[in-house]
């Protein structure tokens, strides 16, 4: 976890990769709305040649953190895909397990009813302790003071 001026930022991959996730700028959706649970915070994607930017609405994070600490507990493993989805779609998770880690798929997406363009990066991560830390981070960041 660290902060940029005034605010939590979650990165996710690691230098090595092509492409990190930054999670970043959480704000109220409606600050004019007492005590509103709504959220918004940017997820950027970036890469040498590629920045890719994306507001993501939530209902007090959606779960996020939560999601990603059940990943953390089934360290041991899973069949399938698990899957998680912000509440209007424009983020969206999809976790598989490959014994010695963990690839978490994340996809931005543009707004419905358009729809018309998606974006998705994988990230690897070891089982256990390394996914522990993620939603650990994840959820300081949900639960810090919104801008605004």
């Amino acid at each position: 976890m660290e902060e940029d001026e005034i605010n939590p930022v979650v990165r996710v991959g690691d230098r090595y990769r092509t492409i990190n996730l930054r999670f970043h700028q959480l704000t109220r959706s409606f600050p004019e709305v007492r005590d509103d649970l709504m959220r918004d915070f940017l997820v950027t994607a970036q890469g040498e040649s590629a920045r890719i930017e994306v507001v993501v609405r939530t209902w007090d994070g959606d779960g996020l953190d939560v999601f990603l600490a059940e990943l953390a507990e089934g360290f041991r493993g899973w069949s399938g895909t698990r899957t998680w989805r912000s509440l209007e779609g424009d983020l969206t998770l999809a976790a598989e397990h490959a014994g010695s880690h963990v690839r978490l798929t994340w996809g931005l997406h543009d707004r419905l009813p358009d729809d018309e363009w998606r974006f998705e990066t994988t990230t690897i991560h070891a089982p256990g302790e390394d996914m522990r830390s993620l939603a650990i981070e994840m959820r300081t960041f949900l639960e810090s003071d919104p801008l605004q």
